[in-house]
C-alpha cells in the first residue's frame, strides 16, 4: 500500500525555523517568546520572471553611486568607515534614554546643513517634541523635514513626496503595516516593515537609518533576521551616571568592525570627542596604592584607562569579589594566578576592581594592569602615576604578547607616561630596559618578575622599610 507524504507542520518559529503542528507561545527549540507564526502556503516558482536590472560584468558596475559622504559627525564617520553610503541600511540600537534620538537628530541636521535633503520620521514622539529638541541643540535647517507617522504606507508616501537622500526612522518597532498580521513591534511586523523600507532605500539610493529597541539583556529586540537584512549594526551605549556615550559597530559591510566613536551627551546636545583618552584617567597629580594604567584597543584606536583595586581583610567565610567595568571571571582567573605564581595570598581578603570613567575593559591585554593594581593595593605601595602595563596573563603565570603593542606605547608616550611594562619578545630581552617613544620600556616574561621589577614584592617592601 502506498504511503501518504507527511504534510508540513502549519506553524514555524520565525527565529530558528522550528516546526510544530499547533500554535504555542514559546518556541521549543530556541525558547523565544512570540516567534511561532502560521506558515504561509508555498507558491511554485518555476517560471522565469522579468528582471529589475540587467546583469553586467562586475568590472562594468559603476561605483560612483556607492561613494560615502560625511555625516557631519566625525566620530560617527569613523565608526561607519568613512560616512553615509547611498542605499545603505543602518540599524542603531541602544537602551532607552541613552541618546539615540539626539544623535540621529544631530546627524540629520548636519546632513541638511550641507544641502542634502533629509527626512526624519518619528513614531515615538510628536513632531512638536522633536522640534523642541532641535531648538535646544541648534538643529533647525531648511532641508530637514520632520513628520510623525506610524503607518508604513504613510511613511512611503512621505518618501515619495520629499525625495530625501537620508531617511531616519525612529523607531522601526513603532511602524506597522495594515495588510500584515501581528501587533506593532511584533516579529512579523518588524521583519516585513524593515524589509519594505530597506527595499525602498536600495531602489531609490537613499541612506536609511533605523532605530531599534533592545531587550532587558541588551540584545536587539525583534527577529534576528533584522540584523541580517541591514548593512550596518551599531550599538549606542553608556552609563546613565556619565555623560560619555560610545557608538560601537558590530556589523559593517563598508568598513571596520569593532570600531568605536565617543560622544559627550549634555543638555545642549551631543558632541563628538575626537581625543577621549583623558576621560578614562584620574586627574589627580599624586599617586595612590591600588591603581595602574592599561592601554586597550577599541578598534584601531588606543585608549588609556585607569584600573583601581581595593583589597581588605574579610571576616566572611567566602570573601567578596566585586568588579565594575572589567570581566569578573577574568579577575577571578588573575587572582588565582597571583596566588599560585606570585605568592599573593588573597583567600582571606575582599577584592574590589573597577575601571575609571565608565570604561569597559574586556581585552586580555589588560590582565597585567589589573594584576599590578591588585598587588599594589595588597602591598599598600603605589606604582607611580607615570607607569602603564600591557600584557595578557597565561595560566602558568607567563606574559603573552598582544597586538598593536607599538601603537599602544606610542599613545602612552603621547599622554606623558614615562615607564611601561610589556611582555618580552625573546628570552634574551627579559629584564632589559629600552627607550621607545619617550617611554622607558621594560620587558618581562612572568607576573612574578613584573612584580619584582616594579618593586611590589614582599622582599622589596622589607628592604625599603629597613
Amino acid at each position: 500500500m502506498a504511503t501518504k507524504k507527511a504534510a508540513a507542520a502549519p506553524y514555524c518559529c520565525g527565529e530558528c525555523g522550528w516546526e510544530t503542528a499547533k500554535w504555542v507561545g514559546r518556541c521549543g527549540e530556541c525558547q523565544a517568546w512570540g516567534t511561532v507564526v502560521e506558515r504561509s502556503a508555498p507558491k511554485s516558482r518555476v517560471l522565469a520572471g522579468p528582471v529589475t536590472t540587467k546583469a553586467l560584468p562586475i568590472g562594468e558596475i559603476p561605483v560612483e553611486d556607492a561613494q560615502s559622504r560625511s555625516s557631519g559627525v566625525p566620530e560617527l564617520d569613523r565608526v561607519l568607515g568613512g560616512g553615509l553610503v547611498p542605499g545603505a541600511a543602518i540599524l542603531l540600537a541602544g537602551e532607552p534614554g541613552v541618546g539615540k534620538s539626539t544623535l540621529l537628530l544631530e546627524v540629520a541636521a548636519q546632513t541638511a546643513r550641507y544641502k542634502h535633503r533629509t527626512l526624519y520620521l518619528t513614531g515615538e514622539e510628536s513632531a512638536a517634541q522633536v522640534r523642541l529638541r532641535a531648538d535646544r541643540t541648534g538643529g533647525i535647517q531648511d532641508e530637514l523635514y520632520l513628520a510623525a507617522e506610524t503607518d508604513l504606507g504613510a511613511v512611503l508616501g512621505h518618501v515619495e513626496q520629499v525625495k530625501p537622500t537620508l531617511l531616519v526612522i525612529d523607531s522601526v518597532q513603532t511602524i506597522s503595516a495594515s495588510d500584515i498580521d501581528g501587533v506593532p513591534g511584533g516579529v512579523t511586523q518588524v521583519k516585513e516593515v524593515a524589509a519594505a523600507l530597506i527595499r525602498m532605500a536600495k531602489l531609490r539610493n537613499i541612506t536609511l537609518v533605523l532605530v531599534g529597541h533592545v531587550t532587558k539583556d541588551g540584545s536587539i529586540a525583534g527577529p534576528r533576521v533584522l540584523e541580517h537584512l541591514v548593512d550596518v549594526v551599531l550599538h549606542f551605549e553608556g552609563e546613565r551616571a556619565s555623560r560619555l556615550r560610545m557608538v560601537r559597530a558590530v556589523k559593517n559591510r563598508f568598513g571596520p568592525v569593532d570600531e568605536v566613536g565617543c560622544f559627550d551627551l549634555s543638555s545642549e546636545g551631543i558632541v563628538a570627542i575626537t581625543d577621549p583618552t583623558g576621560l578614562f584617567l584620574d586627574s589627580r597629580n599624586g599617586s595612590a596604592a591600588g591603581t595602574c594604567v592599561a592601554v586597550a584597543m577599541e578598534g584601531r584606536r588606543p585608549l588609556l584607562s585607569e584600573v583601581q583595586a581595593l583589597v581588605t581583610h574579610s571576616a566572611a567565610e567566602r570573601p567578596r569579589r566585586t568588579t565594575s567595568g572589567v570581566d569578573s571571571s577574568r579577575v577571578a582567573m588573575i587572582l588565582a594566578i597571583l596566588q599560585q605564581h606570585a605568592g599573593i595570598r588573597l583567600h582571606s581578603h575582599d577584592v574590589f576592581v573597577s575601571s575609571v570613567g565608565g570604561a569597559r575593559l574586556t581585552e586580555p591585554s589588560n590582565d597585567l594592569a589589573i594584576a599590578l593594581a591588585i598587588v599594589s593595593a595588597y602591598r599598600g605601595r603605589p606604582l607611580g602615576r607615570q607607569v602603564v602595563a600591557v600584557g595578557e596573563l597565561g595560566l602558568s603565570g607567563d606574559l603573552r604578547r598582544v597586538r598593536d603593542i607599538d601603537v599602544r606605547l606610542a599613545e602612552a608616550g603621547r599622554m606623558g607616561f614615562r615607564s611601561a611594562a610589556v611582555p618580552a619578545e625573546a628570552p634574551e630581552n627579559i629584564g632589559r630596559s629600552r627607550l621607545m617613544d619617550g617611554l622607558r620600556v621594560v620587558d618581562v616574561d612572568t607576573i612574578r618578575r613584573a612584580v619584582d621589577i616594579l618593586g611590589m614584592s614582599e622582599d622589596a617592601g622589607a628592604a625599603s622599610g629597613s
